[in-house]
């Protein structure tokens, strides 16, 4: 089991172990005796990625009542499921109804909101690297309603290749690299869908992802402004010689939870910023005109870049 400090990313990544409630806390259990526990209020998200892995109801349906989201993990530590509440927030049926009534032109500029954010994210993490990120700037200022250019893949093409090499394809079946986006993406999936909850939205109602067998495409739009995060650790877990999903690369991950970034609001962390950014969608859905709020981006700090020799330049 691991775990990040205070709205921690709980892991259950070895078989055999029986999740429970108890009082206020999640126990870990093998063979009946207990291993481990975590205070409930110290929890922001469950990951099971062992495929034996059990849990009591009154365990999950605490989880539930607390928002907080319990992830299924598939193959290669791709999300394949999550248990998420049902009911609970004080507004929730009011901004519900306004997220089902919301026209597809107010959904369309939202879209075009998030791709613009996630594109100067992109430059600020190339940028970071040394990298040069100009263009993406440029970019993330022609996003049109709806992203009918595709600017989205545009900047897709250009940024995978200078942040992670010309060799590298992004391909979520793949081991190394990809596994490691695939397990940092997973985190980001589990807090946006607690911050969705959170903000009394429903995370099957998307804005621009829809798939039949997507239950959570909402929570895939309102990620992609922070997957670059994921992006910029994974670089330096591959750096530090590490190819594999180690607990230790797990640990790094998790903890982009509680990276401080600077909003309107001062400094908070990352899982807050998802809630600022959650909430300020279900405002516009209940007036009608798109205000995301997403994390400011300060001047990037310049990153040393290596050599194949492992010298700086």
């Amino acid at each position: 089991m691991t775990a990040s400090p205070l709205n921690r990313v709980v892991e259950i990544a070895e078989g055999g172990r029986h999740l429970a409630k108890t009082r206020g806390f999640l126990t870990v259990s093998v063979k009946g005796e207990e291993i481990g526990r975590v205070p409930l209020d110290d929890i922001g998200a469950v990951i099971a990625t062992a495929a034996s892995t059990t849990a009591s109801c009154a365990l999950l349906a605490e989880l539930a009542e607390r928002g907080i989201p319990f992830v299924l993990c598939g193959r290669n530590y791709a999300p394949a499921g999550l248990v998420w509440p049902v009911a609970g927030h004080h507004a929730q049926q009011r901004r519900m109804e306004a997220q089902l009534d919301a026209s597809r032109v107010l959904g369309k500029r939202l879209w075009a909101q998030v791709v613009a954010a996630k594109i100067r994210r992109q430059g600020w993490a190339l940028a970071r690297q040394g990298k040069p990120a100009g263009a993406f700037t440029r970019l993330a200022q022609i996003v049109k309603s709806g992203d009918p250019d595709n600017i989205e893949a545009q900047t897709a093409r250009r940024y995978w290749p200078l942040l992670m090499g010309n060799a590298f394809r992004r391909d979520v079946d793949a081991d190394g690299a990809n596994a490691l986006l695939n397990y940092g993406y997973t985190i980001l999936r589990g807090a946006t869908a607690r911050a969705i909850v959170a903000a009394g939205l429903h995370p099957g109602l998307g804005i621009f992802h829809r798939h039949p067998q997507n239950a959570m495409p909402l929570a895939d739009d309102l990620m992609e402004p922070f997957r670059p995060l994921v992006d910029l650790a994974v670089l330096g877990i591959i750096r530090s010689g590490t190819q594999q999903v180690t607990p230790e690369a797990k640990r790094t991950l998790a903890a982009i939870l509680l990276t401080e970034e600077t909003t309107s609001a001062g400094h908070t962390p990352v899982s807050t910023s998802m809630i600022r950014l959650a909430a300020s969608l279900a405002d516009s859905f209940l007036t009608g005109e798109p205000a995301l709020e997403f994390p400011i981006l300060p001047p990037p700090r310049a990153t040393p870049v290596h050599d194949d020799d492992g010298q700086d330049r």
